[in-house]
């Protein structure tokens, strides 16, 4: 009898503890009859999200219809209908809003998924509205007007010339790498002394000839000429180059002992020297000038110098070594030679800093001020392709804001998207070779020459 009550203890256990049916809480999920969104639009900002959209569908669900900008990935596994999926939205990189509407579908049923994105915010600007010179060419206008429209917006490529210095050799090799040709190129009178060599040399360097400045600006390219100043050492130097023989000369402080201070002083052999060097770096900007070609125009760069390596005002060029007030004082000279004396209308000024840690306190005693500058470049070498926050707001603030930035050379390239995304407002990168930066590969040309933050020659307007 005992085991009779225990047995009906059991099954009536059983009974009270099995699963009832009609509770809702442990009824198995229902295939739903539709599709349902966590969100059916999103806004995102120019720079950028990823976004999480959670779908709910009676079969497992999938996307169609998404852009090259956005990425799609799921994130867990689909379980009780439920699927979440990562849309990763890249940086809007145009200075126009862009949308899409995406399709989520699920056997026969479909659901629609709108995106929106803001456009590229250009950075509030106060950026000089005109040159500082007092007459400049039409040309040089619309060049300077062009930059300063494009600045947060667009950024040139651009690599300086090798070998002569003013050949666009590299210009041809990067065209041969991505089929496209750097917007900028850069050459150099650091053969100035030389030029033109004797015909009896087996090097030639001859600053006449303009003809691969003139292959630039004719298919829309734009001009850059910086000036490496060799220098005598001596008087007995010069002479000795005045007969060819240049062992003398050179623009590193550390290998020459040419004196600022004597060449800005009247009756001294340095102030004849350097007035007749510019005299003859005007002979060769004036054929530009007749050829309609304007120039960005970047002498005495880094002028502040590299304090690290040669202490507090040894600089790396003789330009530099006496301080600033004579440096200052050099470059108006050059300003009013070549514009005043000379007549050059086709200058665009740009005052070059030297990106070393610790500099930046100095910055604004070199700086020959606003109405001298038209351009503040940074010369940046470093061994990332990151932007650039140090070096930028250091140059930006050297002007107040009032002028134009660029990055006028560089050896790894920053990245454009990634300093435009960062509100930063270069102008140009000019990388200074094709061979001595490990991560300028040919891999991250074609990336860059493909973005749409960065203009090729072959996006270039006609100026003329």
């Amino acid at each position: 009898m005992k085991k009779l009550f225990a047995f009906l203890a059991f099954a009536a256990c059983l009974v009270a503890c099995s699963k009832d049916e009609s509770d809702p809480e442990f009824d198995p999920p229902k295939p739903p009859a539709a599709i349902s969104l966590s969100a059916n639009s999103f806004t995102v900002p120019y720079q950028g999200e990823t976004l999480t959209l959670t779908v709910t569908a009676p079969q497992r669900p999938s996307l169609s219809g998404q852009p090259d900008w956005i990425s799609v990935s799921e994130s867990g596994v689909y379980k009780d209908y439920e699927l979440r999926f990562d849309l990763k939205v890249a940086a809007n990189t145009s200075a126009e809003e862009r949308s899409v509407t995406l399709t989520v579908h699920s056997g026969s049923l479909s659901q629609t998924l709108s995106i929106r994105q803001s456009a590229l915010e250009q950075p509030h600007l106060n950026i000089d509205p005109g040159l500082t010179a007092k007459t400049s060419s039409a040309a040089a206008v619309k060049v300077y007007d062009f930059l300063r429209e494009n600045a947060g917006l667009k950024m040139l490529s651009g690599v300086q010339s090798g070998g002569t210095a003013n050949n666009n050799e590299r210009i041809n090799q990067i065209y041969g790498m991505t089929g496209k040709h750097p917007a900028l190129a850069g050459y150099d009178y650091i053969f100035l002394q030389y030029s033109p060599t004797p015909d009896s040399w087996s090097w030639k360097v001859n600053y006449e000839d303009i003809s691969a400045a003139k292959e630039q600006w004719a298919n829309n390219g734009l001009v850059s000429f910086m000036w490496h100043w060799n220098v005598p050492t001596s008087e007995e130097a010069w002479n000795n180059g005045k007969n060819g023989n240049f062992e003398g000369y050179n623009f590193y402080c550390k290998d020459t002992a040419f004196s600022i201070e004597r060449a800005l002083t009247e009756g001294t052999w340095e102030h004849d020297f350097i007035l007749q060097d510019i005299e003859k770096v005007a002979g060769y900007l004036k054929l530009l000038q007749a050829e309609g070609i304007p120039v960005l125009w970047r002498p005495l760069h880094e002028a502040a110098g590299n304090y690290t390596l040669y202490g507090s005002n040894g600089a790396w060029f003789w330009w530099g070594r006496g301080g600033a007030e004579p440096c200052k004082a050099l470059w108006k000279l050059l300003r009013d030679k070549l514009e005043g004396e000379y007549g050059l209308d086709n200058l665009i000024w740009v005052w070059t800093l030297d990106a070393t840690v610790g500099a930046e306190a100095d910055y604004a005693k070199w700086y020959p001020g606003n109405d001298l500058v038209d351009i503040v470049g940074v010369d940046i070498y470093a061994e990332d392709t990151e932007a650039k926050a140090r070096q930028y707001q250091a140059a930006v603030a050297l002007s107040g804001g009032r002028k134009l930035v660029t990055v006028s050379e560089c050896g790894n390239i920053p990245d454009p998207e990634k300093c435009i995304v960062a509100g930063q407002t270069w102008s140009w990168f000019l990388t200074w070779d094709l061979e001595s930066y490990k991560l300028n590969t040919e891999s991250y040309w074609k990336t860059l020459m493909a973005s749409p933050m960065v203009l090729t020659r072959e996006q270039m307007p006609s100026f003329k």
